[in-house]
């Protein structure tokens, strides 16, 4: 492979240049070389080392660019970044860490670029590019991450036992790569995870927030959340999952795995949509079960109102997380509240009125509710599968007749309170929200059309029930 490929934008031989004037060795590292390697697309972010001061490179390459650009500098970490023609360029200085056992922010000191790629998390991250003039694009790989790449294993450059333990959010980077690049994790440094998990606790959330996002916009997330899992790491991050573990038996009767099925709709939602918080919607929406369940004689296992604890769960969790806990997280609230509403139609009869309430509920979210509970089906009898599909159609066809004719979605009331108020001759009163609720209900019952005249009548009926008089 010619990796000088890898350097054909400008910016690269902008750097090297700069390096030059400030007498210093600098390297393209990480990240963009690795995914350069995998032909990974056009990378967004470069990682530059210097054997130096990074800062300093970092303001050179600034003052030799076309156009004025800013740097930002991190005095603390000792880092400064520059944004050019679409790409982050961040700069270090070639460094030495040393951890103590309270913390994941090393001590740190200058070093060599071997004591660089030393504190670097995986093999297959420790690629180094040369930008100097008489080496410009050769490759540096002193743990062998070529190799790792074509076997497609995930391997900690020193001992992994101590790679994990002084910086333990390497640990969830170890489940994420392996998710996203589908590779294995080598199976000492599988075993160290587990060794270690109880780590992951001075962990920041955030931190642990960021790598769970990038597990679950992967191609198939199931494949971290196992990994999660598998190494006890769920427990200490997402114990409201490993609690849908296992199946119960009572008397014969036996419910489902519900951690199992939940990581099967979230690779079905996966194969669907980009939308993360469809995708957490996903991953959330039976947590409700576990405190939920119990075993009748008559009917068996039941989880009734599930939704609704489940969706005052999310709100929980993603504060814990600290997550968003603006519109996204109620996107996501509104998902589980909801989940079980279209199944419950597609097993019945679908009548107007009841996908009429259904896309009020729901509103512009309606489409989104309808793939969750598409990906929601998991049976592996084909009869069934295909039954279930088959209704869901039903009431896909059956949202668009009801919502082209009777404008239900972010339902606005065809008579407004000051009308009432008009009418009627009253001030805001109890009366205009029992009026408008009567019209609500009456036009999601079918039982008068969306529109103004029907209403106005009903309104009029209405307010003399309740002891109102038509102003003159």
């Amino acid at each position: 492979m010619n990796y000088k490929e890898a350097l054909n934008h400008p910016i690269f031989d902008i750097i090297s240049q700069s390096a030059k004037e400030l007498e210093l060795d600098a390297y393209v590292i990480g990240g963009f070389v690795r995914d350069f390697i995998l032909s990974r697309g056009d990378a967004k972010d470069i990682d530059i080392v210097t054997i130096g001061d990074g800062i300093k490179l970092a303001k050179q390459v600034a003052k030799n660019l076309p156009k004025k650009t800013r740097v930002q500098v991190f005095k603390t970490y000792g880092t400064a970044m520059l944004h050019f023609d679409g790409i982050d360029i961040e700069f270090v200085g070639a460094r030495k860490e040393s951890y103590n056992e309270s913390s994941r922010n090393p001590d740190v000191e200058s070093g060599t670029l071997e004591d660089d790629q030393n504190r670097r998390d995986f093999t297959i991250n420790a690629f180094a590019l040369d930008l100097s003039e008489n080496n410009f694009g050769n490759l540096l790989d002193p743990f062998n991450g070529l190799d790792d790449l074509k076997k497609q294993i995930i391997r900690t450059p020193l001992n992994p036992d101590i790679t994990y333990s002084d910086d333990p959010l390497r640990m969830m980077r170890a489940i994420r790569f392996a998710t996203q690049l589908n590779f294995k994790i080598e199976e000492k440094s599988l075993y160290a995870i587990s060794k270690n998990k109880d780590r992951i606790k001075i962990i920041t959330n955030e931190r642990i927030a960021v790598e769970l996002n990038k597990i679950l916009e992967s191609n198939t997330p199931s494949v971290g959340f196992l990994l999660l899992e598998q190494t006890g790491l769920l427990d200490y991050i997402l114990p409201e999952l490993t609690a849908l573990k296992g199946i119960d038996e009572v008397e014969g009767q036996r419910h489902k795995d519900n951690f199992y099925h939940t990581l099967e709709v979230v690779d079905n939602i996966a194969l669907h949509t980009d939308n993360l918080w469809l995708r957490w919607a996903a991953l959330l929406h039976d947590i409700g079960k576990a405190p939920t369940k119990k075993f009748n004689k008559k009917i068996g296992w039941t989880f009734h109102g599930h939704e609704f604890t489940g969706s005052k769960m999310v709100f929980h969790l993603f504060k814990r997380l600290k997550m968003p806990l603006n519109d996204k997280m109620k996107f996501v609230q509104k998902m589980v509240l909801m989940s079980s509403r279209p199944i419950v139609l597609a097993n019945e009869e679908v009548t107007d009125s009841a996908v009429r309430r259904l896309v009020f509920d729901a509103g512009d979210h309606v489409d989104d509710l309808m793939v969750l509970c598409e990906a929601d089906i998991t049976t592996k009898n084909p009869k069934k599968f295909n039954k279930y599909h088959q209704n869901f159609k039903i009431v896909r066809e059956k949202i668009i007749e009801v919502e082209e004719r009777d404008h239900v979605r972010n339902f606005q009331p065809p008579i407004s309170g000051e009308e009432i108020m008009e009418t009627f001759n009253i001030k805001p009163s109890k009366e205009i929200g029992l009026i408008k609720d009567v019209i609500k209900e009456a036009i999601l019952e079918g039982e008068i059309p969306n529109e103004h005249e029907a209403a106005y009548q009903l309104m009029l009926k209405e307010g003399l029930r309740l002891g109102l008089k038509v102003a003159k």
